[in-house]
């Protein structure tokens, strides 16, 4: 019987090759800011720029870190920012994971008046961009003097209507039966929820673990407006700081120092996580 896939050496190549050329595509700008944080400023404004590595990475690291750049607007410790960050990150992720699972719970298995109701509502928030809701959350930030501060970078950014989402579609395809069982065994709600729906939703919380701690750390806008504090912004916010000086002003070495700090936290997280990550996604053994 002839197979369906075909093994073509023509197409293979051609796949390859595709494939290489998007890792190169990809790859090139990374490569880019790690060899300009390997050089001086001057070195990086000539023409054209190098593009083997320098010998000031050591220098160059350090005072970023240090906070002895003067690069730009901002001469925050890079240190200070990412420490900003890793808060920040864990704070929403661990939140949004803990009030997405507690609401899935409650919408699943409680019945309450109007639950229907409550879940499109939360379904509907999907639909509305941070963008529409920013100004009177700002403002309720801001009347209750929680700018400059970890929980008015966080708590405005824990709650998912997605993670809700994805943790009621898991619970449903929970067997009745296993809720029979541990009803049948004296087992209370939240024994139930701690015995039993979190070991079973460990892969998902996983998998949701990498993408909510790379969305936090990534946050941009909301951090812009809730920090008017060098010592509260988070190395996103950071970077742009570093870059008000005009083209002429910024130190591109220093700059692109920190994009590579920056960059490292969330890669170590989906590297170390990649197993989990991936078996969260696909695993569909219940």
């Amino acid at each position: 019987m002839k197979t369906v896939v075909e093994r073509r050496p023509t197409l293979d190549l051609l796949a390859q090759v595709v494939m290489v050329l998007g890792l190169l595509i990809v790859a090139f700008p990374l490569y880019l800011a790690l060899i300009a944080s390997t050089h001086t400023a001057q070195a990086i404004a000539q023409a054209p720029m190098p593009m083997l590595p320098g010998g000031h990475m050591l220098e160059n690291y350090a005072a970023v870190l240090g906070g002895s750049g003067g690069s730009g607007a901002s001469n925050a410790p890079v240190g200070r920012m990412m420490w900003v960050s890793l808060v920040t990150a864990m704070a929403i992720t661990v939140g949004k994971i803990a009030v997405s699972l507690l609401s899935a719970f409650a919408l699943v298995y409680f019945r309450f008046p109007l639950r229907g109701l409550v879940f499109w509502a939360i379904f509907v928030t999907l639909m509305l961009p941070v963008e529409v809701r920013i100004a009177p959350t700002y403002q309720v930030v801001a009347d209750l003097g929680l700018l400059n501060s970890y929980a008015g970078l966080t708590v405005p950014l824990i709650a998912s209507a997605t993670a809700t989402f994805l943790f009621r579609q898991f619970f449903l395809t929970v067997p009745d039966e296993l809720v029979e069982a541990a009803r049948m065994d004296g087992a209370g709600p939240m024994r139930f929820f701690f015995d039993i729906l979190l070991p079973l939703s460990k892969t998902s919380i996983a998998a949701l673990f990498v993408i909510q701690f790379i969305y936090g750390w990534n946050q941009y806008l909301w951090p812009l407006l809730a920090t008017t504090s060098e010592d509260m912004y988070p190395v996103v916010v950071g970077i742009r700081r570093m870059m008000a000086g005009g083209d002429s002003g910024n130190q591109w070495n220093l700059v692109m120092a920190t994009a590579v700090l920056a960059m490292l936290p969330p890669t170590l997280v989906v590297v170390l996580m990649q197993r989990w990550f991936v078996k969260g996604l696909v695993d569909t053994e219940k």
